[in-house]
């Protein structure tokens, strides 16, 4: 007997996954996001980043399951920043960055 987790309930799992990630998101019509979340503590109890793989990789096979997009931080210039104060009235280039581009 094989050790480990059984594939045939994996590929049942992911496929599952899939389908409900149709669900909120084209029937539903909830952010990605949204329906990551839904996925993820209500459904699957999996992390984010396992079932955007999950769907990731199913996209590959199956041109049928939507698109995932990749969420990217907004990266904003100390020269932006300054554009904004804080609620106190104190310039945004008081608060130390990484980056004073």
């Amino acid at each position: 007997m094989a050790k480990g987790r059984d594939k045939s309930l994996i590929i049942k799992r992911d496929e599952s996954l899939c389908r409900r990630y149709y669900y909120w998101t084209e029937v539903k019509r909830l952010r990605f996001d949204d329906a990551l979340k839904i996925l993820s503590n209500e459904e699957f109890f999996l992390s984010e980043e396992r079932i955007l793989a999950i769907i990731r990789k199913a996209r590959k096979i199956d041109d049928s399951v939507p698109a995932v997009s990749k969420m990217r931080m907004p990266r904003l210039t100390q020269k932006q920043l300054s554009l904004f104060t804080d609620e106190a009235g104190y310039p945004v280039s008081q608060i130390h960055r990484d980056s004073k581009t």
